[in-house]
């Protein structure tokens, strides 16, 4: 890599250090349970480096239909004068404190674990699509086989199992981290408690409370929700956008 381009992803992060999503003490709130597991995950995007091998994994693990995708790695070209670089955004389900999905649902279909994960019952979703429409991080959509809402569950089956998230499991980088918010001792606790003033979450002002945390954010990067594939777009570092495109 030039000096140039390190130069910029060197102000990129100077500049996410100081971006002002929101501070993880705002980010907690009064729904997170006081006892027993809280899930939550921690992505280092300094570490990505969007070989999208997470998609993969999710999707033989959960074998959603071909083009959907319950997470993926949005490709973000950022440039500054003739330099450029690339920022990754992993996205999922925020399985947040709280959810806005659960109150549109009207049969219940979607309801949250005791452990803080969101869940669908296929059994019980009629396909109404309400739950997807009150997502504001674009994470969850109806499902073409099964005409069911479908979303990210931090593979559920295989926490329970004592296994890791098949995308937790299968990153190169060692981005992503879960464990118990709740555990003071667990990884991801003592990764948000050392970089507590860098923790950004997407779209705080939804008051979502969200429990995926990124370390290593661009403030240019709040609003930048997708639900779409994977894409490219030529941004400026103040969040100009200049192309979208696949």
């Amino acid at each position: 890599m030039d000096t140039s381009k390190r130069r910029l992803l060197g102000q990129i992060a100077a500049i996410s250090a100081g971006a002002v999503f929101i501070p993880l003490a705002e980010a907690d709130g009064d729904s997170t349970p006081t006892k027993g597991k809280r899930y939550g995950m921690l992505i280092d995007l300094r570490r990505c480096v969007g070989c999208q091998a997470c998609t993969v994994a999710c999707t033989i693990e959960n074998q959603p239909p071909l083009g959907q995708f319950r997470t993926t790695v949005n490709q973000y070209e950022v440039t500054e004068g003739d330099n450029s670089a690339f920022m990754m955004l992993p996205r999922l389900c925020n399985h947040c404190g709280n959810p806005p999905c659960i109150p549109v649902c009207p049969t219940g279909a979607t309801f949250q674990r005791q452990d803080g994960i969101v869940v669908v019952n296929n059994d019980w979703c009629v396909g109404c699509g309400y739950c997807v429409q009150a997502c504001p991080y674009d994470a969850r959509f109806l499902n073409h086989e099964t005409n069911t809402a479908d979303k990210c569950t931090f593979c559920a089956h295989r926490l329970d199992a004592g296994l890791l998230p098949a995308c937790v499991e299968t990153c190169v980088g060692e981005a992503r981290i879960i464990g118990d918010l709740n555990d003071p001792d667990s990884r991801i606790s003592q990764l948000l408690t050392q970089h507590r003033n860098d923790i950004k979450v997407l779209r705080p002002s939804m008051g979502t409370q969200p429990r995926v945390f990124y370390l290593g954010m661009n403030q240019a990067f709040a609003e930048r929700i997708r639900g779409e594939a994977p894409v490219r777009t030529l941004m400026t570092d103040s969040g100009k956008e200049l192309h979208h495109g696949h």
